[in-house]
């Protein structure tokens, strides 16, 4: 018998072939992908580096520096004091019958006006006894002249010559001397008991004003009792201090504009510096000067009026004056340094002499020249050979934290 053939080898053949190309083609896309993996891990995309760009340059404010004959706006503060001041005394002894009209604190007297009476009885009582004691005096004198007359007939009658001094004895010289001299006495007693009427009633020295009666009518007084405050009304003196260096720029008869919180806005007082003081201020160590104000009550003239004991403000004109540069004094550094900006837009540093030195601006003797730019703001570390930009009107300001005073 024949052997019977399988049906399904064929089959089976085609099938196993099948698997076979399956695991080929999965193979192949193993490799495709690991290659792709392997290409790309081994091969990163290349970028280009390109260097940044540079920083632009600090931007600074500067400002034109330029040479002029000037002098720096000195200002300082002081108290108001009376040029002449006095406590009106009595010279006599007696009662103060009363003051004079309009001798009240506030009022205005004049010069040589009585202002204040004392009771006269007992001094012309005195008055009186002194012109007697005058007149007993001069009958004394003349008595005595009667008697040297009479002593030189009976001398020269009698036809000898005598000594000097028997000769003045005898023509009885010493008592006329004596009768001279009481009579001499008795004038100046005379004087003195008419002045002493005189003095009981008290007068102003000066023109003054009335600043307190310091004793009430009634009062008994003695030679020397105070009686009234007088505070003279042509002239007030403004004691002001200012730093010691300013001195150098300040001379006597130099203007003042004297101003105060007090008085209207824009009012202004007038005055010249009279001297500079000798001594120092006791606090704070400053120079004190003298500034006199004529008519300080403003009697005669419009303007507002000084008060003792006020402050005021004065604003001096300094005299003298020379070729100097104007800086703010932001612009300065620590060590009187300066930056400025040369012809390639690059800093310089520039040490400087100053002339004067104030809270905005200050002076300066040498180390710039006009038409230089000097910094002012915009710079925190500056460097020398720094570039930098110079704002214009349209840039955005400098930064208040850069100035350049904030860093050395």
């Amino acid at each position: 018998m024949t052997p019977k053939r399988s049906l399904s080898s064929p089959q089976s053949s085609y099938q196993r072939g099948r698997i076979r190309i399956g695991a080929v083609v999965a193979l192949l896309i193993l490799v495709g992908t690991l290659s792709i993996a392997w290409w790309i891990i081994t091969q990163p995309p290349r970028i280009e580096r390109t260097p940044p760009p540079e920083p632009l340059p600090t931007m600074v404010d500067v400002v034109t520096v330029n040479a002029s004959v000037q002098a720096p706006n000195l200002y300082g503060f002081g108290r108001v004091e009376a040029e002449q001041e006095a406590m009106l005394a009595s010279r006599v002894a007696g009662q103060l019958e009363r003051f004079a009209d309009g001798v009240v604190p506030g009022q205005v007297v004049e010069q040589n006006a009585a202002v204040a009476f004392i009771d006269q009885a007992d001094l012309a009582l005195s008055l009186e006894d002194a012109e007697a004691q005058l007149a007993n005096a001069q009958a004394l004198l003349a008595l005595e002249q009667a008697e040297q007359q009479r002593a030189r007939s009976e001398y020269e009658s009698f036809g000898r010559q005598l000594s000097a001094e028997r000769r003045s004895l005898v023509l009885r010289e010493p008592q006329l001397r004596q009768a001279q001299a009481e009579l001499t006495q008795a004038r100046v007693a005379r004087d003195q008991a008419a002045l002493n009427v005189e003095r009981a009633t008290l007068t102003a020295p000066w023109r003054a004003m009335v600043q307190e009666r310091l004793v009430g009518a009634g009062s008994l007084l003695s030679q020397g009792t105070e009686v009234l405050h007088l505070v003279g009304v042509e002239q007030f003196w403004v004691r002001a201090s200012l730093p010691g260096e300013w001195m150098q720029w300040l001379e006597a008869g130099s203007s003042v504009t004297l101003t105060s919180r007090g008085w209207p806005e824009g009012a202004t007082r007038e005055g010249t510096l009279v001297s500079m003081l000798p001594s120092l201020e006791e606090n704070g160590l400053q120079a004190q000067l003298l500034i006199a104000v004529n008519d300080p009550l403003a009697l005669e003239s419009d303007g507002p009026a000084l008060r003792l004991g006020d402050v005021l403000r004065a604003s001096f004109q300094p005299a003298i004056q020379e070729q100097l540069i104007s800086l703010p004094s932001a612009a300065l550094r620590p060590g009187d340094i300066t930056w400025r900006v040369d012809e390639e837009s690059r800093l310089r540093r520039t040490p400087v002499m100053l002339a004067y030195r104030g809270e905005d601006d200050a002076l300066i003797r040498s180390g710039l020249e006009t038409g230089q730019q000097v910094v002012t703001a915009g710079l925190a570390q500056p460097r020398e050979g720094q570039l930098v930009r110079i704002r214009r009107p349209n840039d955005t300001p400098a930064q208040a934290g850069d100035e350049p005073g904030d860093e050395s």
